[in-house]
C-alpha cells in the first residue's frame, strides 16, 4: 500500500494527512486558531508562530495514528504557495526536513490544485470537468481537462466570495468567520428583502466582482441606522442571496461554453448549504452534474495536499529542496 504525507500551512490552520491511492485518507488531523477571532481577520505573525508550535506534535499523531514510520512513506507533499508566507516556510521548511532526513520525494502543491483535487479524494474525479475554487482568498473558474491539466476560464476581478462574505459579516456585527455565521443568519432571513447588485452580470466573461455587492450592504446598513435582529437577518439572507446567484450565473455559463457534463465545487464557501442547493438546480439545469467535497474536506487541510501529491509523484514529477514559497500565482498545468 502506497502511503503520501501531506502538510497544509499556508493560512491560520495547521494540518497534517496520510493518503493512500487505494484506501483515502488512512489518517488526518487539523489544527485550527481560534486566537484571529478577536482581531476579525487573520494575524500573520501570529499565524505562523502558531505553525511552528502545532506542526511538529500534529505530525506525531498523524503517523501514531496510522501506526506508520517514514520508512513506509512513499512521498510527501506540501503547500507552497498561494498564501501567507510566513505561514507557508513552516510547513515548506518542515517537508524539506523531512523529505531530506528521510530520502523521501518531495513535490510542492499548489493551493488551488489542492482544493480542486479535494473531490477525488474519496472517490474518483470524472473528467473533462468544470470546477469552481470558491474560498476566502479566492473565486475562480477552471477547465479540469485531468489531474495537472487545467485552464483559467475567470476569476474575481477585486474580492474573493469567502472575502466579502467575511466583511458584510463584519458590517452586520455577526462573528467571525462571516462565512458560517451569514449562513446561520440567513436561514431566519428573507433573501427578497434587499435588492443587492450582481456585478459583471451582462459581461459575457466568467469573471466575478464582490467589491460592489460589500459597498451595498455597507451603505444599505449606515442608511437603515439602529437595525432589529430581523432586519439583520434579512440583509444577511439578501447579500448571501446576491453573493450565490453571482457563482451560479457565471458557473452555468462556464458549463455551457465548455459543454461539460461534470460540475465541482471546491474551497472553504463549498461548504455552504445555499450555495449547494442553488448550484444543484442551476448547473443541474444546464445538463451537468454537480459535486463538491465533504465539509471537512472543503476548508483549508492536509488531505487534499497529500491526495495531489500522489498525484504529482505517481506521474513523476517532484521538486528539489531548492523548493521555494510563492505568496500569489496563478495556477498552471503540470502534466
Amino acid at each position: 500500500m502506497q502511503l503520501y504525507l501531506g502538510i497544509e500551512t499556508s493560512c491560520d490552520d495547521t494540518s497534517c494527512a496520510i493518503y493512500s491511492p487505494e484506501r483515502g485518507i488512512v489518517a488526518y488531523r487539523t489544527a485550527s486558531q481560534l486566537d484571529h477571532a478577536k482581531y476579525g481577520g487573520v494575524v500573520p505573525e501570529i499565524a505562523s508562530r502558531t505553525h511552528m508550535k502545532t506542526l511538529l506534535p500534529l505530525y506525531e499523531t498523524v503517523m501514531e495514528e496510522a501506526g506508520i514510520g517514514l520508512g513506509d512513506l512513499a512521498g510527501i507533499g506540501v503547500t507552497n504557495g498561494p498564501g501567507l508566507t510566513g505561514s507557508l516556510l513552516v510547513g515548506l521548511s518542515f517537508a524539506k526536513a523531512v523529505a531530506y532526513g528521510s530520502g523521501l520525494p518531495l513535490a510542492g502543491i499548489h493551493h488551488i490544485e489542492g482544493h480542486i483535487l479535494a473531490n477525488a479524494i474519496d472517490q474518483p474525479m470524472e473528467t473533462p470537468a468544470v470546477v469552481l475554487v470558491v474560498s476566502g482568498g479566492h473565486t475562480q473558474l477552471f477547465n479540469v481537462e485531468r489531474p495537472g491539466r487545467y485552464e483559467l476560464l475567470g476569476g474575481t476581478r477585486d474580492d474573493a466570495a469567502g472575502e466579502a462574505f467575511d466583511k458584510i459579516g463584519k458590517i452586520l456585527g455577526l462573528p467571525y468567520p462571516g462565512g458560517p455565521s451569514i449562513e446561520k443568519a440567513a436561514r431566519e432571513g428573507d433573501a427578497a428583502a434587499f435588492k443587492f447588485p450582481r456585478a459583471m452580470r451582462s459581461s459575457g466573461e466568467c469573471d466575478f466582482s464582490f467589491s460592489g455587492l460589500k459597498t451595498a450592504v455597507r451603505l444599505k446598513v449606515e442608511e437603515l441606522g439602529e437595525m432589529s435582529e430581523r432586519t439583520v437577518v434579512d440583509v444577511a439572507a439578501s447579500a448571501q442571496e446576491a453573493i450565490v446567484d453571482a457563482l451560479a450565473l457565471k458557473s452555468v455559463m462556464a458549463v455551457e461554453r465548455t459543454k461539460t457534463s461534470r460540475f465541482y465545487i471546491a474551497g472553504g464557501v463549498a461548504a455552504n448549504g445555499r450555495l449547494r442547493e442553488v448550484m444543484t438546480e442551476r448547473i443541474g439545469g444546464a445538463g451537468a452534474v454537480v459535486s463538491w467535497p465533504p465539509i471537512e474536506y472543503c476548508t483549508d487541510n492536509a488531505a487534499m495536499i497529500a491526495c495531489a501529491a500522489w498525484h504529482h509523484l505517481s506521474a513523476g514529477r517532484n521538486d528539489g529542496l531548492d523548493l521555494n514559497t510563492f505568496p500569489r500565482g496563478e495556477l498552471k498545468s503540470w502534466s
